[in-house]
């Protein structure tokens, strides 16, 4: 049930993206910029990738090793386009992407709850750092775990097995990026916030699983903010069913201005 439930947040999360015309918006201004940083790195890497092969291994002599020498140079051209579109992805997503997907997390859960709730007594400024500090680990260990896990697809005999669970691995850390984002502005602690991933495995993955599928993926990810919103808001108004990350706590402020729940 939670898998399902997963894959139905994630679609009804883009519906209700799709809706509102600011969420709309910020959703596409996530995909423009992560395309856009991913685009103007790979091309810099296409550009120079003659150099760059260069210094690895001059262009040999002998005819004979010629063809080697071009099948290697264009298949270190494709690994480098894959390792800037991972970098580019976390350079967009550090510096641009907590702040969007924040904001999209804010407008959901204003439109649904009429108010969001924060901590007492915290600026803006500090919550921002916080979050940013969150953003690093929650994106980086995620992505450098899955890379270890395709490096070692390649060497160990069961390489075919590693990729898969790498691929499982991968789409878990994603969907839980999304729905870390209620529990950590509310500086709920990590630990808790990791507890909560652990326990609801099976939802992260069927959440994350479309993220698989080229070209949706790219869709679902730039509104996954808001799917991953209003199922940690069901969590937390279930009567009898799992807490959400902040019930019982004293922690939240007064409900902020409920105009954003008509944007």
């Amino acid at each position: 049930m939670e898998f399902f439930k997963g894959l139905s947040y994630n679609f009804r999360g883009l519906g209700f993206g799709l809706k509102s015309p600011r969420l709309l918006f910020l959703g596409l201004l996530r995909f423009l910029i992560v395309a856009v940083v991913t685009i103007v790195a790979a091309g810099a890497i296409l550009y120079y990738h003659q150099e760059i092969l260069h210094m690895v291994w001059e262009r040999p002599e002998s005819p004979w090793l010629t063809w080697l020498w071009r099948i290697l140079s264009w298949l270190l051209s494709l690994i480098l386009v894959g390792v800037a579109a991972v970098v580019s992805y976390l350079i967009a997503q550090i510096l641009f992407g907590v702040v969007i997907m924040d904001r999209m997390s804010r407008i959901t859960e204003a439109r649904v709850t009429g108010s969001i709730m924060e901590p007492r007594k915290v600026s803006f400024f500090k919550v921002f750092l916080f979050l940013l500090r969150q953003e690093i680990p929650r994106t980086l260990v995620p992505v450098l775990i899955s890379l270890l896990f395709m490096m070692g697809g390649w060497v160990l005999p069961f390489g075919p097995v590693v990729v898969f669970v790498s691929s499982l691995a991968a789409v878990i850390f994603l969907a839980w990026d999304n729905t870390d984002l209620v529990p950590a502005r509310r500086l709920v602690p990590f630990r808790e916030r990791l507890g909560l991933l652990a326990r609801r495995l099976p939802f992260h993955l069927g959440f994350g699983l479309p993220f698989l599928v080229p070209g949706l993926n790219l869709i679902l990810l730039s509104f996954a903010p808001v799917g991953a919103t209003l199922w940690i808001l069901s969590l937390e108004n279930t009567p009898g069913g799992t807490p959400g990350p902040l019930a019982g706590k004293e922690q939240l402020s007064e409900p902020s201005d409920a105009s954003e729940a008509t944007s």
